[in-house]
């Protein structure tokens, strides 16, 4: 079931049709569910346990939402992009079409937790986008996580497909959180094995003559035969305990705990 709050234009974020087109892919990426377990694991660490409601802002292909409702939590799924919400729908699950750069509904509903992975770096105000965030977050203590893509070194056409402002370092994303009403518990590094890799994947993949925007993302999803995909699922896994414990000291990406205590 999908719920209107606002609507946008999806476009302006990622190409929608490049979106659609390339969910297959995603769904079986391993990054995609390395992620998501990343931020299950998270969840419980911070004591948000089923059946707590958890609002997955920019919910994408659904890989976090369908590992929230495995896990038992009630989540809800939230997107600007009507076509990949329509892939998602289904009766017993709900979902919301709304433009985080838009005004929020009056009494609008609020959640234990509001989770916006890879998220603000599509929007021109960041900070704007968070503030959004943190009042759909329980008031007196209710959270809310934010990861970015981090080093802006590391900025490519990738990013620029994708619809990315900007990557991030810690000061960066922080400074996201300010006058947003928001306290940030911790920051954190993840993807800190990946970053050599990106490096030298981001000097030789360049775009071919001819290359359309879908073919180069394509191209950078693109993930080496069996037993490459059980490596990348192992090195997450060992690399998970240090990201959790803030011990890395870079990484492909950075995350944010903040809470609302107003």
């Amino acid at each position: 079931m999908i719920t209107t709050w606002s609507e946008g234009i999806a476009d302006g974020h990622m190409d929608e049709g490049i979106l659609v087109a390339t969910g297959a892919i995603v769904r079986r990426h391993p990054w995609w569910h390395a992620r998501a377990k990343l931020t299950l694991t998270l969840l419980e660490r911070l004591g948000i346990r089923p059946p707590a409601k958890v609002l997955d802002a920019g919910c994408g292909w659904g890989v976090t939402l369908e590992a929230l409702e495995a896990k038992g939590y009630a989540p809800r799924g939230l997107d600007v992009s009507p076509s990949i919400l329509a892939k998602l729908d289904r009766p017993d699950r709900r979902l919301i079409e709304a433009d985080l750069t838009r005004p929020l509904p009056n009494d609008v509903e609020t959640f234990d937790v509001v989770i916006a992975l890879d998220v603000i770096e599509h929007l021109d105000d960041d900070r704007a986008a968070v503030a959004t965030l943190g009042q759909l977050a329980k008031p007196g203590g209710g959270l809310v996580i934010v990861s970015v893509p981090a080093r802006p070194d590391l900025f490519s056409e990738f990013d620029a497909i994708q619809g990315h402002r900007r990557r991030y370092l810690p000061d960066g994303l922080r400074r996201a959180f300010d006058e947003t009403g928001l306290e940030v518990e911790s920051v954190f590094w993840w993807g800190a094995w990946m970053v050599p890799i990106l490096k030298r994947q981001r000097a030789r993949n360049k775009a071919e003559a001819g290359e359309s925007p879908a073919d180069v993302y394509r191209r950078h999803l693109r993930v080496p035969i069996w037993p490459a995909p059980l490596l990348l699922k192992l090195a997450f896994a060992v690399e998970q305990p240090r990201a959790l414990a803030a011990t890395l000291e870079t990484g492909t990406s950075l995350f944010a705990i903040a809470r609302r205590n107003g």
